[in-house]
């Protein structure tokens, strides 16, 4: 009868081989939807700090008709309504790139509560596999409510793939959870001024 060694494994190695699976990149990352996190051993550190509460005074003169910032830095959406009785805080996504990335002063021009959408024409250039339009529903990618801005194909809008928020991984668009755009499209209105920096 031989027998059989068994090998302890500590918490520690346990734990760190956990979080290496953790951190393998799902299909619908390596498809350039979503930004790929490194290794996080050698991981730059994010200024955790910039996602913070903030005071509406530096970024708007009033706030009529209530106030978005979005902060694509921290990828974070402030709230402020017209009384000032309500602030809110949420973690967005924000565009993979760059060049998907406006900013300046727009608004919101309507709202939509189980949105469908279509691919922009860059999109379709960029993944001619894309459907031309995908209705409301779990497949739906401006997830369950909408906020549509001035700006031509740009909004503000929930998700069903939770893994975006905080991340790189929209074509233009402000990503939001589910439950916070639904709160968020119950707190602004049509008229609602956006600043995104």
């Amino acid at each position: 009868m031989s027998k059989t060694s068994v090998s302890k494994v500590s918490r520690r190695a346990f734990v760190a081989g956990s979080a290496a699976l953790l951190t393998q990149p799902v299909s619908a990352q390596t498809q350039g939807t979503t930004e790929i996190e490194g290794d996080i051993s050698t991981m730059v550190r994010r200024n955790i700090s910039s996602f913070r509460s903030l005071d509406w005074q530096p970024y708007f003169s009033s706030l009529q008709n209530g106030a978005i910032l979005v902060d694509t830095t921290s990828r974070a959406l402030h709230f402020w309504s017209e009384d000032q009785s309500v602030y809110k805080l949420y973690p967005t996504s924000v565009p993979l790139t760059e060049d998907l990335t406006r900013r300046g002063r727009t608004s919101v021009i309507r709202k939509v509560e189980g949105p469908s959408w279509s691919p922009t024409p860059a999109m379709k250039v960029r993944n001619p596999e894309w459907p031309d339009f995908v209705g409301p529903g779990p497949n739906n990618p401006l997830g369950t409510h909408a906020l549509y801005l001035s700006w031509q194909y740009y909004r503000i809008h929930g998700t069903h793939d939770t893994r975006k928020i905080g991340r790189r991984s929209s074509n233009g668009c402000i990503g939001l959870y589910n439950e916070h755009i639904a709160e968020l499209f119950g707190l602004a209105k049509v008229g609602t001024q956006v600043l995104l920096i």
